[in-house]
């Protein structure tokens, strides 16, 4: 029996069909230059995760380099957010294509790849987010990111679908920045403050000069290659003023960090009393 225009083959994706895939709109968004603001989630909790996006974040970053989970915490993070329209996006331990492919499996909506140095390093990273014979992503449909197996054209449309992140965190990967903007898949330059601020020779010094030309260098090379650049701030503030200049993919602080300010100046304003 055929089915109905309103009851589609269960191999066809289709928008009545709800999902917790991102289906590329973050791509989209930042590819149309939108502006977008999230925070990283380091706890590694769902339910924080849930908090930040029902607060009206435009996507959540678990972060499994410096974070206090795993990638397991993705089965439950990426439906948690996107009951409210919000992606994951994961930061991998590494660049190395297991750790890329587990997390996409997942319904990760991109990642990003941390402490690569030259574009040759980000060039072979990138090819771990897409099938072959554009990359080497290990081929299966049994999971999240192909609806466990009843949308196997998910995996024809995914190498459109993906955000590529590149941290530009070091002298040696700022001095090819040019070249990694240009690559195909890197669409978004996102500076770590710390590492490249520690890199040059100036750590935590923001309004040193070699740091602030290192931020105009990157932002430069996003705009010459019709990238999106971002970074990663402490405060509602800071991210304003990154974004008045051109930042679009803006983190500002993570879950523990925004938690401890929040209860810091809470306990400050009570003991006023005491």
């Amino acid at each position: 029996m055929s089915s109905s225009p309103l009851t589609p083959s269960p191999l066809t994706p289709s928008p009545l069909i709800p999902s917790p895939l991102d289906h590329g709109r973050l791509r989209r968004r930042l590819a149309a230059g939108e502006t977008t603001v999230g925070t990283f989630i380091g706890t590694a909790s769902a339910v924080a995760g849930e908090v930040c996006a029902a607060a009206g974040v435009d996507w959540v970053l678990l972060d499994l380099e410096h974070g206090a989970g795993g990638e397991e915490q993705l089965r439950a993070l990426v439906p948690a957010a996107a009951a409210y329209g919000v992606p994951t996006v994961v930061r991998v331990e590494s660049a190395a294509r297991i750790r890329v492919g587990r997390v996409l499996d997942l319904g990760a909506a991109g990642v990003m790849l941390p402490r690569l140095d030259s574009a040759d390093e980000v060039a072979a990273a990138l090819r771990h987010l897409r099938y072959p014979p554009l990359g080497d992503r290990g081929v299966a449909t049994y999971n999240r990111a192909c609806r466990f197996g009843m949308d196997p054209d998910a995996l024809d449309r995914s190498d459109d679908e993906l955000l590529g992140v590149v941290q530009i965190e070091s002298v040696a990967a700022l001095g090819e920045v040019e070249k990694i903007a240009a690559l195909d898949g890197a669409d978004v330059l996102f500076v770590g403050p710390r590492d490249l601020s520690h890199d040059l020779g100036v750590p935590g010094q923001f309004t040193a000069p070699s740091y602030v030309a290192a931020l105009d260098r990157v932002r430069a090379a996003a705009a010459a290659h019709g990238k999106a650049c971002g970074l990663l701030v402490n405060d509602g503030a800071a991210a304003a003023a990154r974004i008045a200049e051109g930042w679009t993919f803006v983190g500002i602080g993570s879950d523990t960090t925004l938690l401890a300010a929040a209860v810091t100046t809470h306990l400050a304003q009570a003991r006023t009393a005491s």
